[in-house]
């Protein structure tokens, strides 16, 4: 499952350099997440860190975007060897 960041974002700056896939980046008016890059940290923490760091709750699993962990590892290896090359 990626990660979807809502509308009461306040661009607070706080996930966006959190983020090890660099998968956060500053939209049209909120910051807004790729979701083919968006791991929800698998392969680098326990938990998204930018959950953990949002002051205002506002990042969620999108329903849209429904990966399960094995799913999400293999997208991790997959970023990984990329920047490998």
């Amino acid at each position: 499952m990626a990660l979807k960041i809502l509308e009461g974002c306040t661009n607070c700056d706080m996930c966006e350099p959190e983020c090890p896939n660099e998968a956060i980046y500053y939209g049209d008016k909120i910051y807004e997440i790729d979701p083919d890059l968006c791991t929800e940290c698998v392969g680098y923490y326990d938990t998204p860190t930018c959950v953990s760091v949002c002051p205002v709750d506002c990042i969620i699993t999108d329903p849209e975007r429904e990966e399960d962990h094995a799913t999400l590892l293999k997208k991790f290896e997959s970023l990984v060897l990329d920047d490998k090359i």
